[in-house]
């Protein structure tokens, strides 16, 4: 990342996930119920509620919220239909932004993205204005402490797709969406239980932001993941570690 610290930005995200629990829970609620309405209540069967139940564990979630949240979406339950819409556009310095969100009203949903666009001098745009930039992948990270060539070999045996190490010494397992959950799986299984573990959409290229840029790209993305309808927010901007302590 532009010499930047990749675990730093990776611990800043972690607590600012921490201090947004009630929100995750939510939003992990949202995931489980729509996977479960799409695929069946089967997680063996159901590749994506297989994942989101795996997140919502990792989130630690109790059992019977999971269980009702997927009686909700298989019909066995009354509950509210939501469709899945993605929203686009360009953050401050130019910082492509998707937006991936749940919503029972879409009219409410477009009008709060786009205020949150236009009041912290950003653009929203068409479909398809930044999506091709964006590639769905699993990432497992670990901080530099841990054996590369050891983690490497468990890797691979587990069917990671590949294995990249920063140059401050902390490594990203890769993996695809659908083989995220088996290889972290077998990840912890043979003693590597990752700080952070995540499928998410990554840009091939990053757009390098100075410190002022990062705190007001993290200030809009705030705003952003804080819209009720809001289950995840991507960006392909190579934030400083300082931007998150001026956010």
């Amino acid at each position: 990342m532009a010499g930047h610290s990749k675990w730093a930005n990776i611990q800043h995200r972690k607590k600012a996930q921490d201090n947004k629990r009630g929100k995750l829970f939510t939003r992990l609620i949202r995931e489980i119920t729509v996977a479960a309405r799409m695929g069946g209540s089967d997680p063996a069967a159901n590749p994506r509620l297989r994942l989101a139940i795996d997140k919502a564990l990792g989130g630690n979630m109790p059992k019977d919220t999971i269980e009702r949240a997927v009686k909700k979406g298989a019909g066995e339950l009354d509950d509210v239909q939501y469709e899945e819409i993605t929203y686009e556009g360009y953050g401050t310095g130019g910082v492509a932004i998707m937006i991936e969100t749940m919503t029972d009203n879409r009219n409410r949903t477009v009008a709060e993205v786009r205020h949150a666009f236009t009041k912290h001098g950003g653009n929203m745009g068409a479909d398809g204005s930044v999506a091709y930039m964006f590639k769905k992948l699993g990432i497992l990270s670990y901080s530099a402490e841990v054996d590369e060539d050891k983690l490497m070999e468990a890797a691979l045996e587990a069917g990671a797709e590949d294995v990249i190490t920063d140059e401050d010494g902390s490594t990203e397992v890769i993996t695809t969406e659908e083989a995220f959950v088996d290889v972290k799986e077998a990840m912890v299984a043979a003693g590597y239980e990752p700080e952070m573990a995540e499928v998410t959409q990554r840009a091939d290229n990053e757009t390098t932001l100075d410190a002022e840029q990062g705190a007001k790209l993290l200030k809009m993305l705030d705003v952003i993941e804080e819209l009720d309808d809001v289950q995840n927010v991507y960006n392909n901007g190579d934030i400083p570690p300082e931007a998150y302590e001026a956010s």
